[in-house]
């Protein structure tokens, strides 16, 4: 079965993680490019979300090969400013879940 994977930095990937998908933290953009292209060459990998300050570093050629790739799927998600309440970062998540199945999932604490 294929996975979603989320690649993101420190601060937001327990965000992620309360969601339920599979968490890749980097905490520089070398980690992140190196962390993408190793996930981009697995076969468990289905679709790759990627923090888009990561995905903007990424330089041409690898965006070419990924967008001439038929799976997995490569998605830039955006990178929210630092949020301070649980209750907002619960509610980021929801909306990027919705956008991306089209069904929105509540997401509680605990």
């Amino acid at each position: 079965m294929y996975k979603l994977i989320v690649v993101t930095d420190p601060e937001s990937a327990d965000g992620f993680r309360l969601s339920g998908v599979d968490v890749v933290e980097a905490d520089t953009l070398e980690n992140a490019k190196r962390t993408l292209i190793s996930l981009v060459n697995n076969d468990d990998s289905g679709i790759i979300a990627v923090n888009e300050n990561f995905m903007a570093s990424i330089d041409e050629h690898t965006k070419d090969k990924i967008n001439k790739l038929y799976r997995p799927i490569v998605i830039s998600i955006p990178a929210p400013k630092l949020l301070d309440v649980q209750e907002q970062r619960l509610n980021y998540l929801s909306k990027l879940i919705r956008r991306a199945i089209g069904f929105e999932i509540k997401l509680g604490q605990g």
